[in-house]
């Protein structure tokens, strides 16, 4: 019974973490028809978008590190930690669309068409670069289905271990560049869009630092060797092999 409702609850979490993230390519391509009263003071709808900002980065950053992920298996079966960290994660994405609150001030506005046309189309291949790259390092793994599939089916749980395919042989991280390119195309830049696009970028800046530490400390020299001739963020300038 315990593998049938820890496969169930996979399930639903990586359901409920599709949807979200489908909402949330809709809600930063409308960023400005987010719900929220326009009528609130600027102070308050800022305090606002920084506390949903600072909630979302708090969740994932907490319950990404080692530490947690200890005590939390503690509580809950080892089979549903990522699914889980996958559930809160949608849940405070969710909370952070749902309660946005719209800077309408224009900060600048691209008119010719073929700049209209050219960063639409930037702002697609931005969430394509994500989705990507998530199937490049095990998609299945990394929102937790593949995990509570093992546990359902008595297997032994093996992770994919180091490896770098395609955009991953240019830069380190192409799911957060897919990220910033897609926070930041836009036509018309508004000022919420803007607190937006910059706090979650300096949020992806600290979030990188944190990653690769556990990186290194999971896969030592090979990782190492790899940050030493692979670009964190930008294929360019390209680094000259060690």
């Amino acid at each position: 019974m315990k593998r049938y409702a820890i496969l169930a609850y996979g399930l639903v979490c990586y359901a409920i973490f599709f949807a979200t993230f489908l909402y949330a390519i809709w809600f930063v391509f409308n960023m400005d028809a987010a719900p929220g009263s326009v009528m609130s003071p600027l102070w308050e709808r800022l305090l606002i978008d920084a506390g949903l900002l600072s909630l979302f980065a708090l969740q994932h950053s907490i319950m990404a590190r080692q530490f947690f992920k200890r005590a939390w298996t503690t509580i809950i079966p080892t089979a549903a930690e990522r699914s889980t960290y996958v559930l809160f994660a949608s849940l405070a994405l969710l909370l952070l669309i749902r309660f946005w609150q719209p800077l309408l001030r224009p900060i600048w506005r691209v008119e010719n068409p073929m700049g209209i046309m050219a960063l639409r189309v930037l702002f697609f291949i931005g969430w394509a670069i994500v989705l990507i790259s998530t199937f490049l390092i095990d998609h299945f793994e990394l929102f937790g289905l593949k995990q509570v599939w093992c546990f359902f089916a008595g297997k032994e749980f093996k992770t994919l271990g180091f490896v770098t395919p395609g955009p991953y042989k240019f830069v380190r991280h192409p799911l957060y560049l897919g990220f910033i390119i897609a926070f930041w195309s836009t036509p018309t830049m508004t000022a919420g869009h803007l607190f937006f696009a910059v706090m979650t970028t300096a949020y992806i800046l600290v979030a990188v630092q944190l990653e690769e530490r556990d990186l290194l400390r999971f896969h030592g020299e090979q990782y190492r060797s790899y940050q030493s001739s692979v670009s964190m963020l930008t294929p360019f300038p390209r680094k000259k092999s060690s």
